[in-house]
């Protein structure tokens, strides 16, 4: 296994498990006209931890990989809200908007990147 994939793998089912751990964090970072949230925050968790371990064995590496890359897409909803938001949650999470706006324009690339990489290298 390549460092490349255990990070990777690392980090997805660390983030997706925190969406179990600290549900509430995610509360006010799910834009408030999509149905479920309490669905979309668990279904996102587990989608996350599923898709990094598929990582990790090379027949389900690039599903993993294209799984990430889907879930990245479908965030990106969010991390706009969230700068709408002034990037600050009631209760939750406050940061400087640069940072809101850095996060969104070139750190999401770079995961998407990494999903690339990691599935198709």
């Amino acid at each position: 296994m390549k460092p490349l994939q255990l990070g990777f793998f690392l980090f997805y089912v660390i983030a997706g498990a925190n969406h179990f751990i600290h549900p509430g964090f995610y509360d006010g970072l799910i834009p408030d006209w999509l149905p479920f949230p309490d669905v979309i925050n668990y279904s996102s968790g587990f989608l996350e931890i599923s898709f990094g371990t598929m990582v990790l064995f090379p027949k389900t590496r690039k599903w993993g990989s294209y799984g990430i890359i889907i879930l990245l897409l479908l965030f990106i909803p969010s991390h706009i809200f969230f700068i709408q938001q002034e990037s600050c949650v009631t209760d939750g999470l406050c940061v400087a908007p640069w940072i809101a706006w850095f996060r969104l324009l070139a750190i999401h690339p770079l995961l998407l990147f990494w999903a690339f990489r990691t599935g198709f290298k």
